[in-house]
């Protein structure tokens, strides 16, 4: 069972912890970032939207290993969060990174280079492992 925490549950239980950091050394905007984009599959469904809008069963068909469940859950917290937006056309639901969404293609890409340039971190049982 996966259990997640808002950004201000866990700085609330960890106030005292931070207090002691400089300021320069601890930011929360940079800590939500890392921890929205860190979520298991959100990168992966960030870098599979890219520039285009796709359906539900697109994205999980694109996206070896990731159960239609989760890919609910993270959808949903990317439109909450302004990064997807949910369309309905004709009956038909897509999804697409908003211009919030689309700023994050730069260091998407970046994560992609250096994941291209360190294969060996991958264990040989990752989902999808020999597809890229």
């Amino acid at each position: 069972m996966e259990v997640t925490y808002s950004v201000l549950q866990i700085m609330n239980e960890h106030a005292t912890s931070t207090e002691d950091v400089p300021q320069s050394d601890y930011c929360p905007y940079f800590q939500h970032a890392v921890e929205l984009i860190g979520r298991r599959w959100t990168g992966s469904i960030l870098k599979v939207l890219g520039t285009k809008s796709l359906r539900f069963s697109e994205l999980r068909d694109r996206i070896p290993g990731l159960s239609d469940r989760l890919l609910t859950a993270r959808l949903s917290e990317l439109e909450t969060e302004g990064v997807i937006a949910r369309s309905d056309c004709e009956g038909e639901i897509r999804y697409s990174l908003t211009p919030k969404g689309l700023a994050l293609n730069p260091v998407l890409d970046a994560i992609a280079s250096w994941s291209h340039s360190h294969p060996d971190h991958v264990p040989e049982t990752f989902p999808g492992r020999r597809r890229c």
